[in-house]
């Protein structure tokens, strides 16, 4: 019997931006499995048809045999968050997610980081880089692993986030200068809309909710057609 291929690999879906997806996908009736580090979401999200592993993201090995136990289509990451001894899951975490992605062989790999990393640190004042800084380092090091990893990628940096349910208001733009606010919903949204769509194939944009102050009168939103 042929081992069914999973639309999805998720890691982060416990919670934020990540549950928000996941919710997405399985409206959209997706197969999707989700990396968790502890038994926590699991029950909720075996209940909304989503088949979890229990893996430590710092884990190499762990996160490698995950990735390759079935296979998988795309992966997703919105790894983040609070440091687990001395490392943050925001770099070395998605590092083995993205080596273990390209053992796999999977068709695309996306990547949500954060407006600040890469070159929109220009996007930001001298006051919030001094608060987040370390954590944009290590995303941006999470970025130029994934874009020097062969794999089909696409990198979504969100601005600040709010948890109220979704605008629709939510856009992406490949203008790095870019800031603002958008709901994790709408991130959600603009995330599985990557999926499926090649225009969006080797970018990078920062994501913003047009109806929500932002640094910039007048930018190009990208056009998903």
């Amino acid at each position: 019997m042929t081992t069914p291929r999973f639309d999805v690999f998720l890691a982060g879906a416990s919670r934020g931006v990540g549950r928000e997806i996941a919710q997405i996908l399985t409206a959209q009736s997706l197969q999707v499995r989700a990396l968790l580090r502890s038994e926590a979401s699991r029950f909720d999200l075996e209940a909304m048809g989503i088949e979890a592993v229990i893996v430590d993201a710092l884990d190499a090995a762990g996160v490698e045999a995950a990735v390759l136990e079935k296979p998988i289509r795309t992966v997703i990451s919105t790894m983040g968050g609070m440091p687990q001894g001395s490392e943050r899951v925001d770099y070395l975490g998605n590092k083995n997610l993205i080596d273990a992605a390209v053992k796999a062989g999977v068709q695309k790999f996306i990547l949500v980081s954060s407006i600040g990393a890469g070159n929109s640190i220009v996007a930001l004042s001298p006051q919030v880089l001094e608060v987040l800084g370390s954590v944009l380092a290590e995303k941006e090091k999470a970025e130029q692993h994934l874009m020097n990893s062969g794999l089909t990628y696409t990198i979504v940096r969100p601005g600040g986030l709010k948890s109220e349910p979704a605008t629709g208001n939510g856009v992406l733009t490949e203008d790095p200068k870019i800031s603002g606010t958008i709901h994790r919903a709408d991130v959600a949204q603009l995330v599985c809309r990557c999926l499926s769509n090649d225009r969006t194939n080797h970018k990078i944009f920062s994501a913003i909710d047009l109806a929500m102050p932002h640094t910039q009168a007048e930018f190009v939103a990208f056009s998903w057609e």
